[in-house]
């Protein structure tokens, strides 16, 4: 019996029947009751484990829409060109979704190390809740319709869903490798990076059920980001020092670009016209060519380059060197260094707030979360986490669908 997860907050009867399911976590198992298809809530009930109290709490949820949305395209090559901007619908706080408002803001800490999960409020900087999960969990992912988020626990060969009005992970899914994961623009599928199969697979993210195998032909796939037009994803492999393109109907590898080093990860500029790419060991930031399939001009940065963000009104791009403690700040349309935030330790992955005023960053070899104002380039707040932190994410983010990894809204 396939194990049924949220296509949207309330759009199913029943999330999952405890004893079909296959899970390694204690923690409460949540159930959607009472819910028919032309409802306009639903009703949750969280039921404790025998190491949780004995109440039982139900709270009305929100229903979340999964209308196709189609992006303003301009005309050049892939929808990309003057007057696009991709990230339009994530520029400020009154873009999160409405129907989250019920949502409590978190931010949510992978401990890869340590298998564990931190919740931190981001309004007291204070972590809330910690638990326990399955092995190697290495981000946290938002689903396409933003009605669930998951840990890619690829140490269990699973993904373990996390209810986002409680925060408690739910019973995990079998997923080979999850080591990233992304969604197709259109909400068709969901794409795992199987880092160390060297693969990519697709899957009916409504049932889980796998619907393709994709070879990659390099070393260690595992970041992606997509063109305007949502057909083509450009992908990195972190061990070859390659990144591939990818065409998103038949899940066919049409390019390859060997840069050499480590590329990590990938992001689409504004207009939609290049990507950028992290390379961990070369201190760069290339900037690609979808296309041509080509290095068209090189950013430089710090040793350990490893994630890219856009700033929240997407001027600007935040590279995060772990190896050097840096931050290096680009001006997007110039492709050129503003300034190189001092933040010491090892910042690796994370998201901007909503309100674009905070970077929150993993420390990968410290423990610790990073809060740094993004005016000054000072680090307000560190905060202890579990080992090896990794992929955080905040929730909810501005955006009418998530493409996955830690941040990836249209």
């Amino acid at each position: 019996m396939p194990i049924k997860i949220f296509r949207r907050l309330a759009a199913l009867t029943a999330v999952c029947v405890v004893a079909a399911c296959s899970t390694t976590t204690t923690a409460p198992v949540t159930t959607l009751v009472g819910r028919s298809e032309s409802s306009t809530s639903s009703t949750l009930t969280s039921t404790p484990s025998s190491a949780s109290t004995t109440t039982t709490s139900t709270t009305t949820l929100p229903t979340i829409s999964t209308t196709t949305l189609s992006p303003t395209l301009g005309l050049g090559p892939h929808g990309s060109g003057p007057g696009v901007n991709v990230y339009a619908h994530t520029l400020k706080v009154s873009d999160i979704d409405p129907k989250l408002a019920k949502i409590p803001t978190r931010v949510y800490v992978p401990n890869q190390g340590g298998a564990t999960l931190d919740e931190i409020d981001p309004t007291t900087y204070k972590v809330v809740a910690h638990f326990d999960i399955s092995k190697k969990p290495q981000h946290v992912v938002a689903q396409w319709d933003l009605g669930m988020l998951y840990a890619t626990t690829s140490g269990s060969n699973t993904l373990t869903p996390i209810d986002p009005l409680t925060g408690a992970p739910q019973p995990t899914i079998p997923i080979t490798d999850a080591y990233n994961l992304y969604f197709s623009p259109d909400g068709t599928k969901a794409i795992v990076m199987v880092e160390a199969y060297d693969r990519i697979d697709t899957y009916d993210w409504h049932t889980w059920k796998k619907l393709s195998e994709t070879p990659t032909g390099c070393r260690g796939v595992n970041h992606a980001d997509f063109t305007p037009d949502g057909k083509i994803m450009l992908a990195s492999c972190e061990f070859s020092g390659d990144v591939i393109r990818v065409d998103l109907d038949t899940m066919k590898v049409t390019g390859m670009l060997h840069l050499g080093g480590m590329t990590i990860d990938v992001k689409l500029s504004p207009d939609g016209t290049v990507f950028f790419v992290a390379n961990e060991m070369l201190k760069k930031v290339s900037v690609i060519d979808l296309d041509s399939m080509k290095e068209i001009e090189t950013i430089p940065t710090d040793l350990g380059t490893h994630g890219v963000y856009p700033s929240r009104d997407a001027t600007k791009l935040y590279a995060t060197n772990r190896s050097s403690g840096t931050i290096t700040v680009i001006d997007i349309a110039t492709r050129k260094v503003i300034t190189t935030w001092r933040v010491g330790g090892s910042p690796d992955m994370g998201a901007v707030s909503a309100d674009g005023k905070e970077f929150w960053i993993s420390g990968r070899y410290n423990g610790v979360v990073y809060v740094i104002d993004t005016t000054t380039g000072v680090v307000t707040h560190t905060i202890p986490v579990g080992n090896a932190p990794h992929g955080l994410t905040i929730f909810p983010l501005p955006g009418r669908y998530s493409m996955g990894h830690t941040d990836n809204y249209r």
